[in-house]
C-alpha cells in the first residue's frame, strides 16, 4: 500500500522567491474538491533528486479515482495532489545526480503530484524527452500510450496479422491501442458509443456499437467463429466474462481496470473496488483451472510492471517518443486547460464525452 503524507508538500514550492501554484485535495469527493493553492517555499532537491518545472500534466480517469478515494493501492492523507504523469524542464539538480542536465526536458510517471508548477522527482525515474516533440503530446504518451504499448508487446506479445478486440476504442488508452496496433499491423475490432463510430473507424478499427450491438456475436461473425487473439478490457467483471468467450484457442484476455465500477463508486468506497478485484482474481483462477484450449486472462498494472521491470518502462517510453517524432503515432488532444481549470477537466472526463486526451498546460 502506497502511503502519501503531508511531508510530500515539503518537496514543492517557489523559485527565486515567487510563490507557485498547485492543485490539492483536502477531502474525497466530486471534481470541486480540487483547489488551487499558492505554495510559498520549495526546499532544495535532496540526494539523487531533481527539481522539475512542469510544462504539462496529463488528466486521466485514474486521477478521478484517486480524487474519489477509490484507487486501490494509494492511501493518502490530506492534503495531497493528484496527477499521474508530467513533462517538464529540469530546474535544479540535487547532490549525486549524474547524466541529467539543467534545462533538459524530461517525463515521469508520478502516480500522484503532477498538478503543480514545480515538483521534486527522483532522478532515476526520469526519461529524456526529445526536443522536437510538443510537451502536450509527449505527456499524453507517458500513461496511456505506455500502457497500450506494454499490453500489446510485453503482455500480449502480438505479431503482425493477429486480431484484437479493444473495448472503449475512443478513449485515451483505446485510441493508443489502435494507433500502436496499426503500426504493428494488427487487425482490430473496437467498441464505442453510437456517436463515436466514425472516430473509431478513422483509427483503423472496425467499430462495434456496444449500445445497439452484441459485441460477442459481431466478433464471432466477423472472424468466422474463430475469435480473436487478444481482448483489451477495462469495463467490468461481467464484460470480462463476455470478452473471454470471444477468444480463439490460445487467446488472452488482458484487463487493466474496472471502469463501470469506478463510475458508480462513491467517494472513499475503496472496499467495493477491492471486492471487485478479488472477484476478478477468482475468475482468473477458475479460467486457468477449467478453461479449454489454453485461453488465459491477465491483469495489467503499469505501476507494478514498472517496479518489476524499470528498464522496460524507459525503453518503451523512449520507443514511443521516437514513434511520435517520426509521426507514426499522433495523440488526439481533445482539450487543454490551465492548471487553474483542473475542476472543469475532471468534470468533462467523467461525463464520458471525451474524444482523446485532456492535458493541463502548466507552463510554456
Amino acid at each position: 500500500m502506497l502511503k502519501l503524507t503531508a511531508i510530500f508538500f515539503l518537496t514543492i514550492g517557489h523559485v527565486h522567491g515567487a510563490a507557485y501554484k498547485q492543485v490539492v485535495i483536502n477531502e474525497y469527493g466530486p471534481p470541486d474538491v480540487l483547489q488551487v493553492v499558492n505554495q510559498a517555499k520549495l526546499p532544495e532537491p535532496g540526494l539523487g533528486e531533481v527539481r522539475v518545472k512542469v510544462l504539462a500534466a496529463g488528466v486521466s480517469f485514474t486521477d478521478t479515482m484517486v480524487r474519489k478515494g477509490i484507487y486501490v493501492g494509494v492511501e493518502a492523507e490530506f492534503p495531497f495532489s493528484p496527477g499521474y504523469d508530467l513533462v517538464g524542464i529540469v530546474d535544479k539538480l540535487g547532490p549525486g545526480v549524474e547524466g541529467i542536465t539543467v534545462g533538459q526536458r524530461v517525463a515521469d510517471l508520478t502516480v500522484y503530484g503532477s498538478y503543480t508548477e514545480y515538483a521534486i522527482r527522483p532522478a532515476n525515474s526520469l526519461v529524456a524527452v526529445p526536443d522536437n516533440v510538443d510537451p502536450v503530446e509527449a505527456v499524453s504518451l507517458v500513461l496511456s500510450y505506455t500502457t497500450a504499448y506494454q499490453m500489446l508487446h510485453r503482455v500480449g506479445d502480438l505479431k503482425a496479422g493477429q486480431t484484437v478486440l479493444i473495448h472503449g476504442a475512443s478513449g485515451a488508452v483505446g485510441m493508443a491501442l489502435a494507433q500502436i496496433g496499426k503500426v504493428a499491423g494488427l487487425k482490430m475490432f473496437g467498441t464505442a458509443s453510437t456517436a463515436k463510430q466514425d472516430f473509431v473507424e478513422n483509427l483503423g478499427v472496425s467499430p462495434i456499437d456496444y449500445k445497439t450491438e452484441n459485441f460477442v456475436e459481431k466478433v464471432m461473425s466477423a472472424t468466422e467463429n474463430q475469435g480473436v487473439d487478444v481482448v483489451f478490457d477495462a469495463v467490468s467483471i461481467d464484460n470480462f466474462q463476455r470478452s473471454f468467450s470471444t477468444l480463439k484457442p490460445g487467446g488472452k484476455l488482458i484487463t487493466y481496470g474496472f471502469y463501470s465500477q469506478s463510475l458508480s463508486s462513491e467517494a472513499g468506497d475503496s472496499f467495493q473496488m477491492v471486492k471487485e478485484f478479488l472477484k476478478w482474481k477468482w475468475l482468473q483462477l477458475r479460467w486457468k483451472w477449467f478453461s479449454s484450449e489454453g485461453r488465459s486472462a491477465d491483469f495489467y498494472s503499469i505501476t507494478d510492471l514498472r517496479k518489476s521491470h524499470p528498464d522496460w518502462f524507459r525503453e518503451d517510453l523512449e520507443a514511443l517518443f521516437q514513434l511520435l517524432a517520426n509521426k507514426e503515432i499522433s495523440p488526439e488532444i481533445w482539450k487543454t486547460f490551465p492548471l487553474s481549470e483542473a475542476v472543469q477537466a475532471h468534470q468533462l472526463l467523467e461525463q464520458g464525452k471525451v474524444r482523446g486526451k485532456i492535458v493541463l498546460r502548466v507552463a510554456e
